[in-house]
């Protein structure tokens, strides 16, 4: 079994180091301590926690899309080139690229500071895991 310790818990669904202690304590993460007598939590309670926190896939009412992919953050950079555009977003820890048209970017009328939602929807999508 998978366990993780407190700060990568924590990295990995975006709260607080206090927050896990906290889940831990209550009761909400499986915890224990590792051989080297650190706090540690189990990756499949922790994946129970995040997949609780996960925004709904569509409110009432909402439009619904075939992508579930769907990073909000805010654009960090616009270059403008010609007919073509390229927007950077930082979504959490997650930077996104997205090349578009000049006329889209005029569009939605982004610019730096600017909130925004990058959905990807990918025929390809690739999985890293470190070796155990």
């Amino acid at each position: 079994m998978t366990h993780f310790r407190i700060g990568e818990a924590a990295a990995l669904i975006g709260v607080s180091d206090d927050t896990i202690r906290r889940w831990a304590g209550d009761g909400r993460l499986d915890a224990g301590p590792d051989d080297g007598g650190r706090q540690t939590v189990t990756g499949a309670s922790l994946a129970r926690r995040a997949l609780e926190l996960a925004p709904p896939s569509a409110e009432p009412g909402a439009l619904r899309r075939s992508a579930r992919n769907r990073f909000t953050g805010i654009v960090t950079a616009v270059q403008r080139e010609g007919l073509v555009a390229q927007v950077e977003l930082q979504c959490g820890p997650n930077r996104v690229v997205s090349l578009m048209t000049a006329e889209a970017l005029d569009d939605l009328a982004l610019e730096v500071g600017s909130r925004a939602a990058a959905i990807v929807k990918a025929t390809t999508v690739i999985i890293e895991a470190e070796r155990r």
